[in-house]
C-alpha cells in the first residue's frame, strides 16, 4: 500500500541496521516514549535488527496507561450515576479501577457510552436536555485540541449539562522526571511524533542539555523508528546532546500554533498524578478557572477518591524504564489482557499488552 509499504521496507530496514552496527561501540540505553512506537517495535521485531549494545526500554507515553487510578474510580462514581450518559472512546472501558471497570458498571444498566469524538458528547448533550453528559477527557497533548474544543463549543451555544472528567498529561515534565530519577538508565529519547505536531519541540532543548540526554522526534513505523535510533546512537557516540527531527514530514519545530492557543485558552497547567509513578509538577492539564461549570470533578464533587494501586502490578517501573513487563511475576499469569491487575496490559499501547501479544511464546520459551 503506497504511503505505508515505503516506511516498511524490508531492505531499507537492513541497510538502516547495518548502519546502526557500524556507529555503535558502546551500550546504549534509549526510550521511546510513546505506546504506538512500543508496539511497532515489539510487533515489527525492531530490536532483532539492533546490536546487543543497544537496549530499547519503554516510556509512558501511554495515555490510557498512566490514567491514575483514582482518576478511574473517579468514572466510575459519575457513571453509576442514574441521570447520567458517561462517554469515552473505547479504549478505557476495560481499565480496572480499584474494583471493576466501566464495561462492568455498562453491563449493571448505567448508560456508558463509545464515542469517537467529543464532539460527538457535545451532541448527544444537545439531543438529551434532561441528561448530565460527561466525557471521560484523557491523554497527552494530542488530545487536548479536540477537548478543549468541546468545552468551546458547549460554552459558545449555552450547553450547561456538559462536562469534562480530565485526566490529560504533559510529555516533557514526564522525561524530564525520568531523567532526574535515581532510578534512571536512560541515555536517550525517542520523542512521541504526534504530540510535537500539536506542540512542536522548543521545550525539548533545555532538556536535552540540562540531563545531556539527546532527544530525537520520531514517527511510528519501522523505519522511522530505526532511523530514529540510528540518530540517537549518532548523537550518543559523538557526546553530542541536541534535539533532532526524524519526523519532518508531519512535524515542524513550532507545531500547530492554532490548536496550543486553543489548550491554553481552555486549560491550565496543573501538577498531575500519573499511574504507577506518582505526582509530576507542571505535568497536567485542568479546566480553566473560566471553565469550571465543565469540570465533571467539582459537579459531582467526586475529586476527594483515593486508592491504592495493587501490589502485585508493576507497571509504574515499566512505564519509567527501570523494569521490562517479562520481569513482572504476575506477567501472563495473575494478569493477561482478560483479566488485567495495571493499565499497562489493557491498553492497545500499553508495553505489557505488546510484550502478551508479540512475545509471549518466545519469553515462555526462555
Amino acid at each position: 500500500m503506497k504511503y505505508l509499504d515505503e516506511y516498511r521496507d524490508p531492505k531499507l530496514a537492513e541497510q538502516l541496521s547495518r548502519q546502526i552496527h557500524k556507529i555503535t561501540t558502546r551500550p546504549w540505553v534509549i526510550m521511546e516514549v510513546c505506546g504506538g512506537q512500543t508496539h511497532a517495535i515489539v510487533k515489527f521485531g525492531i530490536e532483532t535488527f539492533l546490536p546487543k549494545k543497544i537496549e530499547l526500554v519503554h516510556g509512558p507515553g501511554c495515555p490510557v496507561c498512566v490514567t491514575p487510578l483514582e482518576m478511574i474510580d473517579r468514572a466510575l462514581a459519575v457513571a453509576a450515576q442514574k441521570n447520567v450518559i458517561f462517554c469515552s472512546f473505547g479504549d478505557m472501558l476495560r481499565v480496572p479501577g480499584s474494583k471493576t471497570d466501566l464495561l462492568s458498571v455498562k453491563a449493571r444498566g448505567s448508560d456508558v457510552r463509545i464515542v469517537y469524538s467529543p464532539l460527538d458528547a457535545v451532541k448527544i448533550a444537545v439531543e438529551n436536555p434532561d441528561k448530565e453528559i460527561v466525557f471521560f477527557a484523557v491523554g497527552f497533548e494530542t488530545t487536548a485540541p479536540a477537548n478543549a474544543m468541546a468545552v468551546y463549543q458547549a460554552k459558545q451555544q449555552g450547553i450547561r449539562n456538559f462536562s469534562l472528567l480530565v485526566s490529560h498529561v504533559l510529555v516533557p515534565p514526564a522525561m524530564e522526571a525520568i531523567l532526574s530519577s535515581k532510578t534512571n538508565r536512560v541515555q536517550g529519547f525517542l520523542a512521541a511524533g504526534h504530540v510535537c505536531t500539536v506542540m512542536g519541540y522548543t521545550e525539548y532543548p533545555p532538556i536535552a542539555a540540562k540531563y545531556k540526554a539527546p532527544i530525537v522526534v520520531t514517527g511510528f513505523e519501522p523505519l522511522d523508528i530505526l532511523q530514529g535510533i540510528a540518530m540517537c546512537v549518532q548523537q550518543l557516540e559523538e557526546g553530542r546532546h541536541e534535539v533532532e527531527n526524524q519526523y519532518a514530514r508531519c512535524v515542524n519545530q513550532e507545531g500547530n500554533r492554532h490548536a496550543q492557543e486553543l489548550i491554553s485558552k481552555i486549560f491550565c497547567v496543573i501538577p498531575r498524578k500519573w499511574r504507577g509513578i506518582g505526582e509530576i509538577p507542571h505535568s497536567g492539564l485542568g479546566l480553566s478557572p473560566e471553565f469550571k461549570d465543565y469540570d465533571a470533578e467539582i459537579k459531582f464533587k467526586v475529586g476527594d477518591l483515593n486508592t491504592q494501586e495493587s501490589p502485585h502490578c508493576i507497571s509504574g517501573l515499566v512505564l519509567q524504564g527501570v523494569k521490562k513487563p517479562y520481569e513482572c511475576p504476575a506477567f501472563g499469569l495473575k494478569c493477561t489482557p482478560e483479566h488485567p491487575l495495571g493499565a499497562t496490559m489493557v491498553s492497545s499501547e500499553g508495553a505489557c499488552a505488546a510484550y502478551y501479544r508479540y512475545k509471549r511464546e518466545s519469553l515462555c520459551m526462555r
